[in-house]
């Protein structure tokens, strides 16, 4: 097979839906032969965590790490993670020679990757997960059409343009690179995925859980993620006092974290159906299990932006897989996941009364949901199961591989 060497923003032990994807690629890869290994940049150290050496082994993956701490005027101090990047790569090839580069986003990653291939005459597939300049607006950190908007979008075509090969982890994001001109036959198309072994045993009813918040014999709708602007949690909160049918009674359950907290526990506070939303925070990894148990239906209220209508999430697919029903917002994203009526429901973004509307409907139509889950996971298991998945890399690592050892 063949050495490859993957570049990233960050990585395990740390946990995110970046790197859980990518712990799937990499396991799977080494599980169909490739030796694989993972190199993070300078960013590793601004997730909260300590430097840990020139190496790291987390969960039987290895990872390099790049251990210099960048300063400077904003230009200047990612001019400087680019170059130490760069730098670090073609340590590591000295001491483990590697055949091919695949490098994620953002596109500074993909920018030092490419000069590192250049330098070492190596072919360079970059992986598109999302367009981070869209990624800062639905963070709320960037405005579009912004000087540093445009600059990030002009970064990201020029390592578009720069790579052998791109990835793209959607038709939405493959689409808009078209669009932009680039040729439809070097995009290829890796979706996100789940791995079976990890989420495909739906965890029975924790009753223990559910008498401890008070959720025992109730219907439960839940959100288990990152709590940012774009994700539409305020649209999902302010649901739950328009439901009037099925799920009138229905209590909504909240797990995880992120900037907008203080902003949801205070519109949380203020519904005139307080006592029925329940904030857990962040919970352990290895506990998430238990509170998916607890929940009838997931919902995933985003709202209606660039980043929504191109990226498709992770989550609505881990949960279609542990047997749990979907309900999301219509966005683009959404739409390539879920099938209205068949495998979940989908309700109007940036409509709180529509949302509440639609799910109702969906508590009123229980009968189905057997056959709506089925449905659901043989989706995942057919379409976005990673051990299928991995096979869409190696015809472009084989042919990438095969063209460099006969130039």
């Amino acid at each position: 097979m063949g050495r490859i060497l993957h570049i990233l923003d960050h990585s395990l032990p740390l946990h995110s839906g970046y790197t859980f994807r990518t712990r799937a690629i990499l396991k799977s890869q080494l599980g169909a032969g490739w030796d694989v290994r993972g190199l993070t940049g300078v960013r590793q150290y601004q997730h909260g965590m300590e430097p840990a050496g020139l190496e790291e082994e987390a969960e039987g993956l290895l990872f390099y790490r790049t251990p210099l701490q960048v300063s400077g005027p904003s230009g200047v101090r990612e001019w400087r993670e680019i170059r130490a990047l760069e730098k670090r790569i073609v340590e590591i090839h000295r001491d483990w020679p590697f055949d091919l580069i695949h490098a994620h986003s953002p596109a500074l990653n993909g920018l030092a990757a490419a000069r590192a291939a250049a330098r070492l005459g190596l072919p360079l597939v970059y992986e598109v997960r999302a367009f981070w300049e869209d990624a800062a607006v639905g963070n709320g950190t960037g405005h579009e059409g912004s000087l540093k908007y445009r600059f990030t979008r002009a970064l990201e075509n020029h390592v578009v343009a720069r790579a052998d090969k791109v990835a793209v982890i959607c038709e939405g994001l493959r689409s808009d690179l078209v669009a932009r001109g680039f040729d439809a036959g070097k995009i290829f198309v890796s979706p996100n995925g789940v791995d079976m072994e990890l989420f495909g045993n739906p965890p029975p009813r924790d009753a223990a859980l559910a008498e401890e918040l008070g959720l025992s014999g109730k219907d439960v709708i839940g959100y288990i993620g990152s709590f940012y602007h774009y994700e539409g949690i305020d649209d999902l909160i302010a649901a739950m006092a328009h439901l009037r049918g099925a799920a009138k009674d229905a209590h909504l359950l909240l797990v995880g974290g992120g900037p907008m907290e203080k902003a949801l526990r205070a519109k949380a506070d203020a519904s005139p159906v307080a006592a029925r939303i329940h904030f857990i925070g962040r919970v352990p990894h290895e506990a998430v299990e238990r509170y998916y148990s607890l929940i009838d239906v997931l919902a995933y209220p985003r709202k209606r932006m660039r980043l929504t209508e191109l990226v498709t999430p992770l989550t609505p697919l881990e949960a279609m897989a542990q047997g749990r029903l979907v309900a999301a917002s219509d966005v683009g994203g959404h739409r390539e996941l879920i099938e209205d009526g068949v495998t979940g429901a989908l309700f109007p973004a940036d409509n709180p009364a529509g949302a509440a509307e639609a799910i109702d409907e969906l508590f009123a139509t229980k009968a189905m949901w057997p056959e709506q889950k089925a449905e659901a996971r043989a989706f995942v298991e057919r379409e976005r199961n990673w051990q299928r998945n991995i096979m869409r890399y190696d015809p472009v690592y084989h042919f990438l591989i095969g063209r460099a050892n006969k130039g």
